[in-house]
């Protein structure tokens, strides 16, 4: 059993109740590899925003659940190293599909896990959520539930269609399973295709996709009902055209890809909103980087070379989405 309090981890009790208070989101930026961590670190380090490291079922699978625990551990001591005194940083598991997976995140260090049973009939989703949430209380690591379910793919997350969240739910929801924070489909996506071309329109003059609003109406109905609760929006990438513009000038296949414009999240950001899920985006910077630097330099194949200047778009993504879109800079001196 390790305790994240060990390795210098946080919850998100804390920074959630002054996220709500402040008007901000903390970012919860997901990572598979050793470059992501470090861009995600050095990025929250120097803007002092608290950061949730994600990891999805398929992350911890693809880099070793030992190794992640020790990954970490390694982040919280080289934020220090960055002069970042008191790192407030979160390990959180994405979208755990089953009890026995949230149970072995907690025993090997996460501060904080989502037990994701939104496609299961609704009293069955109580019941896994509060098992989740008194196994994790007692460790006092915190919990996040879903309610409604987001269309996309991401790992082995997939679902064709988005269900918006019920709000007359969510009282009796919360207050039944004792979750710590709730994510709700509002029309969010997860993936680079958030939409179909169908249900977009086309910006005359670029011929971009141009997606449909969030439904902020269900989000002002959810705060309604629960006032002053973490509320969690994922699928939030916002897909930068530039990114992807780069990747298809270079080899690639990116037709129609499309997320959800930054303004949007800004907006969502100031609300009961308080944690942010980003994912693709950096998969996009990293991927954009890669293709680029070996187009250029075909002879190369030492993969600092290319996985370098990966990790350094990444960490001016990152740094964008902490100062220009969730306002989480300075929020953790």
């Amino acid at each position: 059993m390790v305790n994240f309090k060990e390795i210098g981890l946080v919850n998100t009790r804390e920074m959630f109740a002054k996220a709500i208070k402040g008007g901000y989101a903390i970012p919860a930026f997901n990572f598979n590899n050793m470059e992501q961590l470090q861009a995600i670190v050095k990025a929250s380090a120097e803007t002092k925003s608290p950061v949730i490291l994600q990891v999805s079922k398929g992350a911890r699978n693809y880099a070793n659940a030992t190794l992640l625990r020790y990954l970490a551990e390694g982040a919280v001591e080289y934020a220090k190293e960055l002069g970042w005194a008191k790192p407030q940083i979160v390990l959180h598991l994405d979208h755990g599909d089953s009890y026995e997976l949230c149970k072995d995140c907690v025993d090997m260090g996460f501060s904080s896990v989502m037990i994701d049973g939104s496609s299961l009939p609704y009293e069955e989703n109580i019941a896994l959520t509060k098992k989740v949430v008194e196994y994790a209380h007692k460790y006092d690591v915190t919990v996040e539930a879903e309610l409604g379910v987001l269309a996309g793919v991401e790992d082995e997350v997939q679902s064709e269609e988005s269900h918006y969240t019920k709000p007359e739910e969510v009282i009796d929801f919360a207050t039944r399973t004792g979750c710590d924070s709730l994510a709700i489909s509002i029309g969010t996506s997860h993936g680079a295709y958030k939409f179909k071309p169908e249900q977009c329109t086309r910006d005359p003059k670029t011929g971009r996709l141009v997606p449909p609003p969030l439904a902020f109406d269900v989000l002002d109905a959810v705060m309604e009902k629960l006032p002053g609760f973490p509320i969690v929006l994922h699928g939030s990438s916002s897909v930068p055209q530039e990114y992807v513009d780069i990747i298809n000038a270079n080899g690639g296949k990116l037709p129609d890809a499309v997320g959800i414009p930054e303004e949007q999240l800004r907006l969502a950001a100031k609300s009961a909103v308080c944690k942010i899920n980003i994912d693709s985006d950096s998969r996009l910077a990293f991927t954009a980087a890669v293709r680029q630097t070996l187009a250029n330099k075909p002879a190369e194949f030492d993969p600092r070379k290319y996985c370098g200047p990966a990790r350094d778009l990444m960490e001016e993504l990152y740094r964008n989405k902490i100062v220009n879109v969730l306002g989480s800079n300075g929020k953790a001196e």
